[in-house]
């Protein structure tokens, strides 16, 4: 069967892997679509995520779905046939985290495609797949396996306007229009946000913003811009730069609350922390998502109008197309790879 494998920093490669077979507590997953994420593309140009560098050849991707082969000894789940979505993490449950009820920052969880701890867990991206059982999520009615793709990020920004609290009746300004920021834009709008601003370099992303349901649209290095609020109730800095940071700091209304969604560079990253002080503000920090991907499938279930992001799906034996697209800005939203081939 075919995969994509990283083999290091710009060495993306479809190559062929052996049909794995599930062992205990384990099933075994035909994919049908796998959605390329800002890690992989970050894995594939930078060679690494942060501070989780790659130091082997890894299995991509985390956002997969497809449908039930069979099972291992003493695994249960849905049916064979059956459609279903992967949540991509395991955490450990014993850990102060988990024991916390956060096991999205569990200090010793799996993640699916993640080389955060050696040997690396490799990902979702191959034709067949094995996953524990536990985290198999069959698709609600009506909800088709192109759209269910959109499940893991669709928990990530979920996930990052719980963490701003409740939004209901609030100005919710979101920098940053990429596949998530605009899944962002969508959670904040389906949480009852009474506006919602977004911000980006790119009239390709402004568009997608807009698509996804922002009441209004600003070009983020148009500072005189008649769409620019002068004052927002929380923001979601979701670009993943330290001048998205600021822009957040700068627009959130005293008192107001800032969440830093989008992974910065590693290392030092200097922002206008004064106005932390000054204006007391809250920052406070989004990182993946726990039961916040069950919220999503049902979300997407109800809403069609997010076929509207997924811009493309390509072979997986074009694999490196479908990255550069990915990488493009400019001409893509969310763009998944089909390995029904």
């Amino acid at each position: 069967m075919l995969g994509c494998v990283i083999h290091g920093q710009d060495d993306l490669r479809v190559d062929e892997l052996k049909v794995p077979a599930p062992g205990p507590g384990q099933a075994l997953v035909a994919v049908r679509y796998g959605g390329i994420c800002g890690s992989d593309l970050h894995y594939w140009r930078h060679g690494g995520v942060g501070d989780f560098r790659l130091r082997e050849p890894m299995l991509l991707g985390h956002e997969v779905v497809g449908t039930v082969l069979s099972y291992g000894d003493g695994a249960s789940g849905p049916v064979a046939g059956t459609a279903v979505a992967v949540h991509p993490a395991s955490p450990c449950g014993v850990c102060p985290e988990c024991a916390d009820g956060r096991p999205n920052v569990c200090r010793d969880t799996r993640y699916l495609g993640s080389a955060a701890r050696f040997p690396h867990v490799q990902g979702g991206f191959a034709a067949q797949v094995v996953v524990p059982a536990e985290q198999l999520r069959p698709l609600p009615a009506g909800l088709g396996l192109r759209r269910a793709a959109l499940a893991e990020p669709l928990s990530v920004a979920l996930h990052a306007v719980r963490r701003a609290g409740d939004v209901r009746d609030r100005h919710v300004l979101v920098t940053g229009a990429g596949p998530i920021g605009c899944l962002v834009v969508a959670a904040a709008k389906a949480a009852g946000a009474a506006h919602v601003t977004a911000t980006d370099l790119l009239p390709a992303a402004l568009r997608y913003a807009r698509a996804a349901g922002a009441d209004t649209v600003v070009r983020a290095d148009a500072p005189s811009d008649p769409g620019w609020p002068p004052e927002v109730d929380v923001a979601v800095e979701a670009s993943g730069v330290a001048a998205g940071l600021n822009t957040c700091l700068g627009r959130v209304r005293r008192g107001g609350l800032v969440v830093q969604l989008g992974m910065l560079p590693q290392g030092p990253s200097p922002f206008a922390g004064n106005l932390v002080v000054s204006r007391e503000i809250e920052l406070r920090g989004a990182f993946r998502f726990d039961g916040e991907f069950d919220e999503a499938l049902e979300l997407l279930a109800a809403e069609p109008a997010f076929d509207g992001l997924v811009s493309s799906v390509v072979p997986v034996t074009e694999a490196e197309t479908a990255f550069a697209l990915a990488a493009d800005r400019g001409r893509s939203c969310k763009v998944l790879l089909d390995f029904g081939v």
